[in-house]
C-alpha cells in the first residue's frame, strides 16, 4: 500500500502562492491516480483536485484558474501549485489516492490571513 506524507503547508497573505508537495514511499506513483483534498474548520474535507497516470488533471470549480495539480515521477512526488490564495483556501490539505484508498496522512495547514 502506498504510503504518502504532505508537506509545504505554511500562513501565507491573501494573494501569495505555495506549493504543496505529497512524497509517497511503499510503492511507486506511476501507475496511481492521485488527489488533493482539503478540510476548513467545522467543514468536511473536499476534493480539490487530481491528476491521472497519464498525467491529465482536473480541479474543483472553486480553485481552477489558481491551484495546478502535477506529478514527477522520478522524485515520486505529486505537487499542488498554488497562487492567487483566498482566505476561504484556509484549511488542512491532504493528499491520497483517487479514490482514496490509502490511510488520511497528517496533512499540511495552509492558513491565508493578512
Amino acid at each position: 500500500q502506498v504510503q504518502l506524507v504532505e508537506s509545504g503547508g505554511a500562513l501565507v497573505q491573501p494573494g501569495g502562492s505555495l506549493r504543496l508537495s505529497c512524497a509517497a514511499s511503499g510503492s511507486s506513483l506511476d501507475y496511481y491516480a492521485i488527489g488533493w483534498f482539503r478540510q476548513a474548520p467545522g467543514k468536511q474535507r473536499e476534493w480539490v483536485a487530481r491528476i491521472q497516470p497519464d498525467y491529465n488533471t482536473n480541479h474543483a470549480d472553486s480553485v481552477k484558474g489558481r491551484f495546478a495539480i502535477d506529478r514527477d515521477n522520478a522524485k515520486n512526488v505529486v505537487y499542488l501549485h498554488m497562487s492567487g490564495l483566498e482566505r476561504e483556501d484556509t484549511a488542512v490539505y491532504y493528499c491520497n489516492t483517487y479514490p482514496p484508498l490509502s490511510s488520511w496522512g497528517q496533512g499540511t495547514q495552509v492558513t491565508v490571513s493578512s
